[in-house]
């Protein structure tokens, strides 16, 4: 569960392409600019390869409790997607100095300067998280990572350490292998978070 941190995911640059800076509020999205320009009849253009933009119909309320619901899950989606991000940015970072490394003890060594600094850093960032965000937290780490907060733990800090993380976050109703399901019952999340990575809300 301490392993939420990191820095902002980078997408790659595709051949032929240069990043610009991210408009709006955008977390992971990049818009790219070709490197030479097309001329045509004296006139130069540059030409961007732009991210794609998720258009979905108004949503309609049935009261007003509904729409409450919705508004603070947009305020969740904004507070946590970003240290779901920087989790897979952690990740990478140090699954590469992992591979740079050695020995086995020079990498336990430094996944244990990670893990302390991570607490250092983090912990009090994490403690000002409600219940209902932490829950969000680990679904959009899923997303994010392609892999589950339980499984992150365990390649890092091993089985037992990710089982007593497990068992800590059920004292809490929550579980750290909870699955991102975005073509179910996380619909409206994913809805939110692409209207959030492109700056519409």
């Amino acid at each position: 569960m301490l392993l939420l941190s990191g820095y902002v995911m980078a997408q790659e640059e595709d051949d032929g392409l240069l990043p610009q800076e991210p408009v709006h509020y955008k977390l992971k999205l990049q818009r790219f600019r070709y490197v030479k320009p097309v001329v045509e009849q004296g006139d130069t253009m540059w030409c961007y390869l732009l991210p794609e933009l998720w258009v979905y119909p108004p949503l309609k309320f049935k009261n007003e409790k509904q729409r409450r619901a919705y508004n603070r899950l947009v305020y969740n989606v904004k507070k946590v997607l970003p240290i779901a991000q920087q989790v897979n940015g952690l990740i990478a970072e140090t699954y590469e100095t992992l591979e740079m490394l050695p020995t086995k003890k020079e990498k336990q060594a430094h996944i244990t300067r990670v893990e302390h600094d991570i607490k250092e850093q983090y912990t009090p960032q994490m403690k000002k998280l409600t219940y209902s965000q932490g829950k969000l937290l680990i679904k959009l780490v899923d997303r994010e990572c392609n892999q589950s907060s339980y499984e992150i733990v365990q390649a890092f800090l091993g089985p037992a350490r990710a089982a007593f993380y497990q068992v800590f976050a059920w004292t809490f109703r929550a579980s750290l292998k909870k699955e991102y399901r975005p073509e179910e019952e996380d619909r409206l999340i994913e809805r939110v978070v692409r209207q959030v990575e492109t700056g519409q809300i």
